[in-house]
């Protein structure tokens, strides 16, 4: 039954926002972030992360039941209920604003304003073609979060990051939400492709993954660390670009492979190479 859960939630997706705000924490901290913050920030991120996507599936479940690709979602087939869901969510997001208590007070007054736009996403698709990018706004939060966490400040620092994870995110959903061209334009749900096509919507995305690699670029300008942050982009930029690669216009059959592999690949190659740049700058 766990294991029910965890696909639930799509709990190994969270591979793909939390490296991005451990990277935040490692460049506020100078790599050196104090265990209990890491500990809280990890446990804060699951917690937001769960109760949204639990969220999500208790309030597209008449949608998923129709859609072929999601017709075996647990929250579907029954093998999950609505009240367990709803269990969930209240669970993970309790979950997560303790954890921000265990931070400081300005990511505990936070905390409601984190939970509204997570769970907010969920409705987004019933009226603006923009749902991708309230997901990336969304997700993009999470290394501003984290810098906020250890800092107890902002900076232009964590903007950059945090908007370099809102283009990452928004441009990698719109090309996922391709796979459901059909089913939305039917259903009358929004979305980036079923308003401008799919050739359109993967221009689009292909723009918000330049804009991202730009303020990687500028991040790396505007903190002090190693060289091998620098090749740690060109490497993240290269699977960008092999990403868009593996998806054509009249050929997505390799999007699990772009979608969940090369992002996974990105974030840990991103969150890697921060800590190794840190690493080195302390022996050296």
């Amino acid at each position: 039954m766990l294991a029910r859960y965890l696909e639930l939630i799509k709990f190994s997706h969270t591979v793909f926002a939390l490296p991005f705000a451990l990277v935040a924490t490692l460049i506020a901290m100078q790599g050196t972030p104090g265990f209990s913050q890491v500990f809280w920030i990890i446990i804060a991120m699951t917690g937001a992360r769960s109760g949204a996507m639990g969220f999500n599936r208790l309030v597209d479940r008449k949608y998923d039941q129709d859609n072929p690709r999601t017709a075996n979602r647990p929250s579907v087939t029954g093998e999950i209920s609505p009240s367990a869901m709803i269990g969930l969510v209240i669970i993970s997001y309790g979950i997560f604003v303790f954890a921000t208590s265990m931070l400081n007070e300005l990511t505990l007054y936070l905390s409601p304003l984190v939970i509204v736009l997570t769970a907010g996403y969920s409705y987004a698709k019933l009226f603006t073609p923009y749902t991708h990018l309230i997901l990336g706004l969304a997700i993009g939060i999470a290394p501003i979060g984290a810098w906020i966490a250890v800092t107890g400040s902002i900076s232009m620092t964590a903007i950059c990051l945090g908007l370099a994870t809102f283009c990452w995110i928004a441009g990698f959903d719109i090309l996922y939400a391709l796979q459901d061209y059909e089913f939305d334009t039917k259903e009358n749900l929004y979305s980036i492709p079923s308003k401008f096509g799919i050739e359109n919507s993967i221009l689009i995305s292909r723009g918000l993954h330049i804009v991202t690699v730009v303020l990687w670029l500028i991040l790396y300008f505007l903190i002090e660390i190693h060289f091998l942050f620098f090749v740690g982009i060109l490497i993240c930029t290269g699977l960008l670009l092999k990403e868009h690669l593996l998806i054509k216009a009249d050929d997505l059959s390799k999007m699990n492979i772009a979608f969940f592999n090369m992002n996974g690949y990105i974030s840990m190659t991103m969150l890697s190479f921060t800590a190794l740049s840190y690493l080195v700058m302390s022996i050296f």
